[in-house]
């Protein structure tokens, strides 16, 4: 029997808010945060086929050490008690290092994806265990599009669809570490400005879910890691002021950084003015050896519509709006 095959879009994601509380005696921060989906994305093949023994290879453009990929597959392998010899290949195009979650999108695409090729389902609770095993952001891209993040960020709660509007990345290159980010901001056991923060937080959800429009709501948004990081790296200061001059509707780093993110909101001419602004970046000096990117807000009804898409010849019908997607392969 041939090996199944597919090919997908693992795409990353953005916070559109992000606020850092108080230390866990564990060594993890409490957080709120709201993630959303992007269409800037990697592309992984998978072949797949049974074997009486486990052989896990991959090909990866990004050369990455300790690839999340090769835990993902050896993990959901486990999980539905099979041997199999799964060949992948990653081609990188989501920045490393730059709060944009490549890494976690792709190995949730691999627990998306393997079940379907092997014909047994992976009940939902034992992909978020697992999902959270390989990292914090890992679950939300089970099933991505807008989502509330509480605690580690594994805590998810799906809101209401917003406008899939565009935006532009600047990866300016840098890699900021996230225990040294996090230590940066001086969050203890305890944190006085809990209550303000979470205050505030709820302001921008509020907004959010009334206008379903993150350029609308934000005005209200912040991002914890900007002062810190900015302290560092003073060129994301220059790089936010010289974007929102250019016309975006708000101006953010995506979590503890480096990525920069300007969101166009949704005005007739908001495709427009986010084409001229990468025009406009791309013959600034300040941005030699920036990468910069075009994507739009990916929500949740199209991350799973890309799904059905990218899995149709494994699936049972792709017209339906089932999820978990179901295998046809399935006894």
């Amino acid at each position: 029997m041939p090996p199944r095959r597919v090919k997908l879009r693992s795409v990353a994601k953005i916070n559109l808010d992000l606020r850092v509380l108080n230390k866990n005696e564990d060594g993890y921060h409490n957080l709120r945060t709201v993630f959303q989906t992007i269409s800037l994305h990697d592309t992984i093949e998978i072949a797949y086929e049974q074997s009486r023994q486990t052989e896990i290879t991959l090909e990866d453009s990004a050369a990455i050490d300790d690839n999340l990929i090769l835990k993902a597959a050896k993990a959901t392998l486990e999980a539905l008690s099979l041997k199999a010899k799964i060949h992948q290949k990653l081609t990188k195009r989501i920045p490393m290092g730059g709060g944009l979650g490549g890494g976690s999108s792709n190995a949730a695409a691999i627990l998306l994806a393997l079940p379907i090729l092997a014909g047994r389902p992976l009940p939902p609770a034992r992909a978020q265990e697992i999902a959270t095993q390989l990292g914090s952001d890992v679950p939300f891209f089970l099933n991505g599009g807008t989502a509330l993040g509480l605690g580690r960020g594994t805590e998810l709660y799906p809101l209401p669809e917003i406008a899939q509007e565009p935006l532009l990345i600047i990866s300016p290159g840098l890699h900021i570490a996230t225990a040294p980010a996090y230590a940066a901001l001086g969050r203890g056991l305890t944190f006085t400005g809990s209550s303000s923060s979470i205050n505030t937080f709820q302001s921008y959800v509020r907004a959010l879910t009334a206008t379903r429009s993150a350029g609308a709501a934000s005005a209200l948004s912040a991002n914890d890691f900007e002062s810190a990081v900015s302290g560092q790296f003073p060129q994301l200061k220059n790089i936010r002021a010289k974007l929102s001059r250019l016309g975006a509707s708000g101006v953010r780093m995506t979590g503890s950084g480096s990525a920069v993110v300007a969101i166009f909101g949704s005005r007739p001419d908001s495709r427009e003015l986010r084409e001229h602004a990468r025009t406009m970046l791309m013959r600034d000096r300040m941005f030699e050896g920036f990468r910069v990117f075009s994507a739009d807000l990916v929500s949740g009804r199209s991350y799973r519509t890309m799904w059905r898409r990218h899995l149709s010849e494994h699936i049972r019908d792709p017209r339906t709006d089932v999820w978990p997607l179901q295998s046809r392969y399935e006894r």
